[in-house]
């Protein structure tokens, strides 16, 4: 049986220049928050380099523990519950670190950290775009949904077990900060292994499948404040390149398909990782970054409608 061919889905620019028309929005509009994430990404790493480059010790220790200026702590709440699981109490500064990182990402976005500080998004991110690239349309082996919840649960269990932060040893997050910040090698063989994985078996399959620590900081972020709205959502035409661009597609149909169920234009499940891109490749401005209680909308044509009590417009 011959194969069909696979012909690879043109986004909307593509589109545009495939019918003669230039694309309504500049480079930057169409990708800010994609360039901001990645200059966030990079400050985050730079902070640990300035010592051992140029002397200028701004942050010591790692990703996951560290200390800034001299003066402010900040410990991975993960890393501190596979402590306490394996039995080891942390010392008062890493307590102090945790509570400080628990109460950002509560109250901002959880999953913020997955795309404007985790080193292991660019990588992702990469081979995703080299999917569309070689043209490999299909999604692959695709985990069940909640599999990333039974390995966050496998980490602390392990831990348990074995009386040690065992996740710490295999983390792709800290190979990356690892390989980046000490020039560790070995430590690449996990960030390949994420890449290769993402290309060939799963279509964004690390990230929003697998990954424990994206797991446990969308829990942490359940009730966060910062969301992004289709507040235009009757001005979308569906084109489907937010749901194409988005690593966590299954979050947008609720909200901007949700108007006749009453349902709210704000994305609230604790799986959207606030990363923007939504809004960067949406010619019709569907989307905005909000907070969680804003239930307006703007009603095709620019005319606002104000939904603030949350009952359906």
């Amino acid at each position: 049986m011959t194969a069909l061919p696979t012909t690879p889905r043109l986004n909307r620019d593509a589109r545009l220049a495939a019918a003669g028309e230039m694309p309504t929005r500049s480079f930057f509009l169409r990708n800010r928050f994609l360039i901001l994430r990645r200059l966030s990404q990079i400050t985050v790493l730079a902070l640990f380099l300035t010592g051992p480059l140029f002397g200028l010790w701004i942050a010591k220790g790692t990703i996951a523990s560290s200390m800034t200026f001299g003066v402010l702590p900040l410990t991975d709440p993960l890393m501190t519950l596979q402590m306490l699981a394996a039995r080891h109490w942390p010392e008062g500064l890493a307590v102090i670190g945790t509570l400080i990182v628990l109460v950002f990402y509560a109250l901002v976005s959880g999953r913020a950290y997955c795309s404007w500080v985790c080193p292991i998004n660019p990588v992702t991110d990469l081979a995703f775009w080299t999917r569309e690239k070689l043209g490999l349309q299909a999604k692959g082996w695709q985990p069940r949904a909640g599999t990333r919840y039974f390995v966050l649960a496998a980490v602390l269990v392990v831990s348990g077990a074995t009386g040690a932060v065992a996740w710490e040893l295999v983390n792709p997050i800290t190979m990356a900060f690892r390989a980046v910040v000490f020039g560790s090698v070995a430590s690449l063989t996990f960030v390949a292994a994420v890449f290769l994985f993402d290309l060939f078996v799963a279509r964004r399959g690390w990230c929003s499948h697998l990954c424990p620590v994206g797991a446990f900081y969308g829990l942490l972020g359940s009730a966060s404040l910062v969301k992004v709205s289709t507040a235009a959502r009757a001005s979308c035409d569906h084109c489907m390149d937010c749901y194409a661009v988005c690593p966590e597609p299954q979050v947008i149909s609720p909200a901007l398909e949700g108007a006749g169920r009453g349902l709210s234009p704000v994305i609230l499940s604790r799986d959207c990782t606030t990363c923007g891109r939504c809004i960067d490749v949406c010619d019709r401005t569907v989307f905005r970054f909000t907070h969680r209680f804003d239930h307006s909308e703007t009603a095709q044509g620019g005319t606002h409608r104000s939904n603030c009590s949350g009952e359906s417009p």
